[in-house]
């Protein structure tokens, strides 16, 4: 089954702390976003394996932009 994680508002991507292939646990943090001086972790909500990252760091995000895909 296939999770979308998705941004939960508009940013800059700061840094990706995945990398495509990698195991991730629910809760762990995928993305950190910077939003008007703050950073914005985005966790997993499911535990899997990052199947595709969609962004890069750098990249403005809209919410509810599909920033990943856990497997």
């Amino acid at each position: 089954m296939m999770q979308e994680v998705k941004a939960s508002m508009a940013g800059s991507v700061w840094k990706i702390a995945v990398n495509e292939g990698e195991k991730v646990e629910e809760g762990q943090d995928i993305v950190i976003l910077e939003s008007m001086k703050m950073e914005i972790p985005i966790p997993a909500e499911t535990s899997g394996t990052i199947k595709e990252l969609k962004v890069s760091e750098g990249d403005f995000v809209n919410e509810e932009e599909v920033i990943a895909v856990i497997e």
